[in-house]
C-alpha cells in the first residue's frame, strides 16, 4: 500500500481499497471490474460461493459484492459466513425485489441490498458513495499529485508534464507513484523491490536501476524529479531540479 503525508500539496493520503466481486454473469463482472479499477480500486473476481469463502480465508477486502444466487454456495450463506469471518462491507445483488428477500439479505449481514438489473456504472457509483460515508476525508483516494509541471493522475493512472502525456509501463508508473507519494523518504533498492515486486521476486536488485533509468528517460527533460542518494538509494525531488 502506498501512503504518505504531503504537506505542501493538495494531497493528504493515498489508500488502497480492495474489492471482491462474486457474480455468475461474466459480462457484468468484467465491465464492473474494469470501471472499479479505473477509479483506482484493486479488484478481485470470482464466480461461485465456495471460492469467496476460500479467498476470505487468505485475504482481506474492504468491500464484498455478492450475487445471491451464486453456484456451489448461494449468496445468502456466503454473506452469513463472510460476516463472521470479515468486517468487510457487503453489497448483495439480487433479482428478487420483494420485501422478504431484501430483509433476509440485511438480516444475514448485507450493508446494502441492490435489485438487479443494475448498470455497472450505477453499481460503481454506489461503491464510491458508500466508501465516502465510511472513510475519513483524510484517507480517501486523491485524484492528482502535482509538482510544478508534473501531474500524476492516480485514478486514471496517467502522468503528464504540462499538457503532454508521458507513456509509462505499469511498473514505471508504480515506481514514480511510490517515490512521489513519499517525497521525504529515501528508498533502497530492496525497499523498492519489496513494494513493487513483493516477496516472490528472486531476480537481482539491479532491475531497480534499470527501471529508474527508463523512468528518467520517459520524464526527460524533467528527469530531475528522480534523484539518486549515493550509498542509500533513490528519492523524489519535489522541485524537479537536478544536482
Amino acid at each position: 500500500m502506498l501512503s504518505a503525508v504531503l504537506p505542501d500539496l493538495e494531497v493528504i493520503a493515498l489508500v488502497d481499497i480492495r474489492i471482491l466481486i462474486a457474480e455468475k454473469d461474466i459480462n457484468f463482472i468484467e465491465e464492473t471490474s474494469e470501471l472499479l479499477e479505473y477509479e483506482g480500486y484493486e479488484v478481485q473476481k470470482t464466480f461461485d460461493g465456495i471460492s469467496v469463502i476460500k479467498l476470505l480465508r487468505r485475504n482481506e477486502y474492504d468491500i464484498l459484492i455478492i450475487c445471491d444466487d451464486l453456484p456451489e454456495l448461494d449468496g445468502i450463506n456466503v454473506c452469513r459466513q463472510a460476516r463472521i469471518m470479515s468486517e468487510s462491507l457487503i453489497l448483495m445483488l439480487s433479482e428478487k425485489a420483494d420485501e422478504v428477500s431484501a430483509l433476509k439479505g440485511y438480516e444475514t449481514g448485507a450493508d446494502d441490498y441492490i435489485v438487479k438489473p443494475v448498470f455497472p456504472r450505477v453499481l460503481t457509483a454506489k461503491v464510491k458513495a458508500l466508501l465516502k460515508r465510511i472513510t475519513p476525508a483524510s484517507e480517501q483516494p486523491v485524484r492528482k499529485l502535482i509538482f510544478g509541471s508534473l501531474c500524476i493522475d492516480t485514478i486514471a493512472h496517467k502522468v503528464y508534464i504540462g499538457s503532454r502525456e508521458i507513456a509509462l509501463t505499469p511498473k514505471e508508473y508504480r515506481l514514480l507513484l511510490l517515490l512521489a507519494s513519499n517525497s521525504q523518504k529515501v528508498f533502497s533498492r530492496q525497499n523498492i523491490i519489496d513494494e513493487l515486486w513483493g516477496d516472490d521476486y528472486f531476480g537481482t536488485d539491479r532491475t531497480v536501476d534499470t527501471h529508474i533509468k527508463t523512468l528518467r528517460q520517459a520524464l526527460a527533460p524533467k528527469d530531475g524529479f528522480i534523484a539518486t542518494v549515493r550509498g542509500f538509494g533513490y528519492t523524489f525531488r519535489e522541485d524537479g531540479k537536478t544536482g
